[in-house]
């Protein structure tokens, strides 16, 4: 009786931790930044510790590295990215102006859309300034963010300065009969999901600095928010450049007013999938993470269907990881007596 209620008792555990987790999801941010902000340091804090540099004094060390790059961040781009949001808020009237005086004609010859127009200019616009008023004026989120804020490096410094403690009691917990098993299938797990994080986060990066200066250059009042919304959608393959190539031509000939200037918005976003393509992908990335992007697309979809915005940001880690799984799985398949 007790061999058949142990399995019962773990399937009732798991379930209990995943309800947890999906109650306690508005307090989470905070929590899983800092847990991805530790793995990701946590390589640096072991180099500098071969370097025989005490743990405290390196943690110590990225700690005040980490701190110093989100106070240069607040310092510095949250008074450019504000500036941008207000000329987006600006902006989005005159392209619905131009779509409603110059695209609407032009369509209207082909297809019957004089019913769709007044619903499309009315509708839009009240939606828009429903949602930007919303966005800019929002004292509860602007309290959530700052606290996020202040939290995440707290919690990120905690979680660096145990991170061997918490890495060492967890495999302490491992039945002996399939440790091994276990701990290479993290490792494997571990090199996957640092090849995707590191290097996603650096692509993303790139993206956004050679996308946000580009269009910036080209004379485009939004091309730095455009750049970095595009830069951080690159997360699913082919969305961020399609955004950046859609929202910037129609940015540049609402601003501009002639087709000329359109290709200067193909120019920028030919550098940017070149560099993308033959540099930042192949060097940070390469094929060690093994995702097809319909898998990313699926895993992108499904987790925010099922999660959230929670979902979203955990479906790629967890499909990296079912991945490796799943590779474990079938070389067990095609090892076993079934098979043969």
């Amino acid at each position: 009786m007790q061999q058949l209620t142990k399995p019962y008792f773990f399937i009732l555990l798991t379930l209990i931790f995943i309800a947890l987790l999906y109650l306690l999801s508005p307090i989470l941010t905070p929590f899983l930044l800092g847990a991805l902000l530790a793995y990701l340091v946590q390589p640096v804090v072991k180099r500098l510790e071969k370097w025989k540099l005490p743990h405290l004094f390196s943690v110590t060390l990225i700690f005040l590295i980490l701190l110093s790059l989100i106070l240069f961040a607040i310092i510095m781009l949250i008074p450019l990215i504000n500036k941008q949001i207000i000329l987006l808020a600006e902006f989005i009237p005159q392209v619905i102006d131009w779509l409603q005086n110059s695209v609407m004609p032009w369509l209207s010859e082909f297809i019957n859309i004089k019913a769709i127009k007044p619903t499309l200019t009315s509708s839009t616009l009240s939606k828009t300034g429903l949602v930007f008023n919303v966005v800019l004026s929002s004292g509860y989120a602007l309290v959530g963010w700052v606290v996020n804020l202040v939290l995440t490096p707290v919690i990120t410094f905690y979680l660096l300065c145990d991170w061997n403690r918490f890495v060492a009691g967890l495999r302490h917990l491992l039945p002996r009969t399939i440790e091994p098993t276990v701990v290479k299938l993290v490792r494997e797990c571990d090199e996957v999901l640092g090849a995707f994080f590191r290097g996603q986060l650096l692509v993303m990066l790139g993206l956004c600095l050679i996308y946000g200066i580009g269009l910036s250059l080209i004379g485009l009042r939004v091309g730095l928010m455009l750049g970095i919304i595009g830069g951080i959608l690159s997360i699913v393959p082919y969305l961020g450049s399609i955004f950046v190539l859609i929202s910037a031509s129609i940015s540049a000939l609402v601003q501009f007013g002639y087709w000329q200037a359109v290709f200067w918005v193909w120019g920028v976003f030919l550098i940017g999938q070149i560099i993308e393509s033959y540099i930042l992908t192949p060097y940070l990335i390469g094929g060690r993470i093994g995702l097809h992007p319909v898998a990313v697309i699926f895993a992108i979809m499904a987790g925010g269907t099922l999660f959230g915005f929670f979902g979203v940001l955990l479906a790629l880690p967890l499909a990296a990881v079912l991945m490796v799984l799943i590779r474990f799985a079938n070389k067990q398949y095609y090892h076993s007596k079934f098979y043969c």
